[in-house]
């Protein structure tokens, strides 16, 4: 039924489960000219950093105080990503383990939000290859680094 309303099933992204695709869609609704790119719609869900600079320096970077109920589901939805075996599941334990639980969790919501907008824009369905052909090219990337760091260990002893 919800892909019926949306044109794209939303709820084939880890995470996602029909409940919380229908508050999003109740939400948000279906048209997505409302904002501009996938990062306005990120700054509507409360996803992106409020960051204050003054004289180049960052003064300070909180989360604005505003409720918005789509940003609650998205949330709730990644911190349980953490959890999976997916792709999904990858870059939240690995967003975890960078900016702690709080940031990890936001950064997920964060990039499911840009996930669903994209589907929903050019009714284009999930696919899961593309994020996982990313966590592949890290985790290649992430073994080339180790192994020159072991190598540098070997020459310093």
């Amino acid at each position: 039924m919800l892909k019926a309303i949306v044109g794209v099933d939303l709820c084939e992204i880890e995470g996602i489960s029909e409940v919380s695709c229908l508050e999003l869609i109740s939400e948000i609704g279906t048209d997505m000219g409302k904002w501009k790119s996938s990062k306005h719609i990120a700054a509507w869900f409360n996803l992106a950093p409020n960051t204050k600079i003054t004289g180049g320096k960052i003064i300070s970077s909180k989360m604005q105080k505003k409720k918005n109920y789509a940003g609650q589901t998205l949330r709730m939805a990644a911190s349980t990503l953490s959890k999976s075996k997916s792709p999904m599941g990858d870059f939240s334990r690995k967003m975890k383990a960078r900016l702690g639980k709080r940031g990890g969790v936001v950064a997920t919501a964060h990039k499911l939000a840009r996930i669903i907008y994209t589907m929903i824009k050019e009714q284009r369905p999930y696919d899961k290859n593309i994020i996982g052909d990313e966590q592949e090219k890290w985790k290649a990337k992430r073994i080339k680094f180790l192994e020159k760091q072991l190598e540098q260990l070997k020459k310093a002893a």
